[in-house]
């Protein structure tokens, strides 16, 4: 928020600008504890509330979730690096399914590439979604899909 507070005059003056709010998920279901919740419900409806307040100038805001991250911070919490990662699936199946940060870099890359960027607004989207709109793949060439494969592991839709 603070650094949408101070951005934002200079992304009206230019009036083709991209904000992307990260957050975890597109949806407003119960993420494991009240304040994480809490706080990405208000991540997804920040990014669209700010979408109305700065259509008329043409400031594109959107959310972005990526699927199960295989950052930094999860790498060390499974004591493996990224050229072993997969040794991490012993601690936990559902780490197969993860991405590398390289995969919501794409992400932005494509949104902010896009000429029709502007009809997203107010949107909250995912890396896999847009994986498949703008073809783009993680590092190892894959194209990591939590949503399907959430579901066909917990039988529900994100």
């Amino acid at each position: 928020m603070i650094t949408n507070y101070f951005a934002t005059p200079l992304m009206i003056r230019n009036h083709s600008d991209l904000i992307l709010e990260i957050t975890d998920g597109t949806d407003y279901r119960y993420r494991g504890s009240v304040y994480y919740t809490l706080v990405k419900y208000s991540i997804i409806n920040l990014a669209s509330s700010l979408s109305e307040e700065l259509k008329p100038y043409g400031v594109t805001v959107i959310s972005l979730t990526p699927g199960f991250l295989r950052s930094e911070v999860m790498l060390d919490y499974f004591g493996v690096l990224e050229e072993n990662w997969k040794d991490a699936i012993l601690k936990d199946p559902h780490f197969i399914a993860s991405e590398t940060t390289a995969y919501i870099g794409r992400a932005v890359v494509s949104l902010a590439e896009d000429p029709n960027v502007f009809l997203k607004t107010g949107s909250a989207t995912s890396t896999w979604r847009l994986s498949e709109e703008y073809n783009f793949t993680d590092l190892d060439g894959s194209k990591p899909h939590w949503r399907q494969y959430f579901r066909e592991k917990f039988g529900e839709d994100l």
